[in-house]
């Protein structure tokens, strides 16, 4: 008995001593988590994401971005590495290009071109006839680690994100690298603006937990991009007295925002990728646990749940649509594209393209 007590306590001790020194590749830092409405008020429980149509991507999955060309072509970037394009909504899915890489967020410019942020490789663009060419994988001599969504302005230049210079999508994987940079906080995340005419890639916003979707506003003025760690959009002024400066749009949403995209009407569409974990929140200002916790076995770790909610806001960052799943037929939704019948739906994890006739959303 006192051989199997001595064992035990043995075992305790390394266990505490692994919890304590185990070296892990987070170095956690301090910050006030906003205040959670939940699902209340603008947020409030419903269904109105449930009626969603599936159109099966077949031998890939992670649509993680939708985009239409001219023609009405269906294009998805999926975790395979493909860009999977559909004719139409009943035509078998073509793996049209793989980029060899990891394509996150898609949007065609005004030739036709298929740029594409792919978190593996830097920022692509892929011409009609499928030739890829790279066009950024620095910007201001530091690396791209992670680049994440992109729009494209009128004027051809390109916005885009750098989610976490320090936790490289390529190194970690993208699920496990974004787990990573939200439990340090570390503020590693950039928005940046490539210009085709004089190939230059500048930093316009730096020192962001995790920055994630982007989009122009339809009048050019200014540009949008969800900070995923600090549950916020904030907005960056191209033009206008304010050009150069930015301040956030729209914070403490219930949800960790992915992609942002422009769609009808004036409206922006946010799609939250899972509820925000109370036990996150709560250690906000615990780095020294956050750390420790990194070093549980997953098992033990906090996980996402499984919820469908996409919202679209305003100019005003006012809540103007609010849909959800509580049962996630699509979950873990990444990002939204407007037509003019039907919202597209990504995901990170399905095996197919999620689709929402509007009349079902109320539009």
């Amino acid at each position: 008995m006192k051989k199997l007590t001595g064992t035990l306590i043995t075992i305790v001790i390394f266990f505490i001593i692994y919890l304590l020194t185990w070296p892990v590749p987070i170095d956690p830092v301090s910050w006030e988590s906003p205040p959670n409405p939940g699902y209340t008020g603008p947020f409030e429980v419903n269904t109105r994401l449930a009626a969603i149509e599936k159109l099966p991507l077949k031998e890939a999955h992670g649509p993680e971005d939708i985009a239409l060309d001219a023609d009405g072509r269906i294009y998805a970037a999926t975790h395979e590495g493909f860009i999977v394009r559909l004719e139409n909504s009943n035509a078998e899915p073509e793996k049209w290009v793989n980029t060899g890489g990891r394509p996150l967020g898609i949007d065609f410019d005004g030739n036709g071109n298929l740029i594409v942020a792919d978190g593996y490789i830097g920022l692509l663009s892929i011409a009609p006839d499928g030739k890829i060419t790279n066009l950024v994988t620095s910007a201001d001599g530091v690396a791209l680690g992670f680049t994440d969504d992109v729009d494209v302005a009128a004027d051809g230049k390109i916005y885009f994100s750098d989610a976490s210079t320090k936790f490289k999508a390529k190194t970690y994987g993208p699920m496990a690298a974004s787990l990573l940079d939200l439990m340090e906080h570390g503020g590693h995340g950039r928005l940046i603006v490539y210009d085709p005419k004089t190939d230059k890639a500048s930093t316009l916003i730096s020192g962001l937990s995790f920055a994630n979707g982007v989009a122009v506003s339809p009048d050019q003025s200014y540009v949008l991009v969800n900070e995923t760690g600090n549950y916020r959009v904030l907005r960056y002024w191209i033009t206008g007295p304010q050009k150069g400066t930015w301040e956030p749009l729209i914070e403490a949403l219930p949800a960790f925002p992915d992609n942002i995209s422009t769609g009808y009407d004036g409206r922006f569409w946010v799609a939250l990728v899972a509820p925000r974990n109370p036990l996150l929140d709560s250690l906000a200002g615990k780095p020294f646990i956050r750390k420790m916790i990194q070093r549980l076995p997953e098992a033990f770790k906090p996980k996402a749940a499984h919820y469908g909610h996409i919202i679209a806001i305003n100019e005003n960052g006012e809540v103007v649509v609010d849909l959800q799943d509580p049962n996630a037929a699509c979950p873990v939704n990444t990002g939204v594209t407007e037509t003019s019948q039907y919202l597209y739906i990504g995901s990170l994890v399905t095996d197919f393209i999620a689709r929402l006739p509007k009349s079902e959303a109320g539009l």
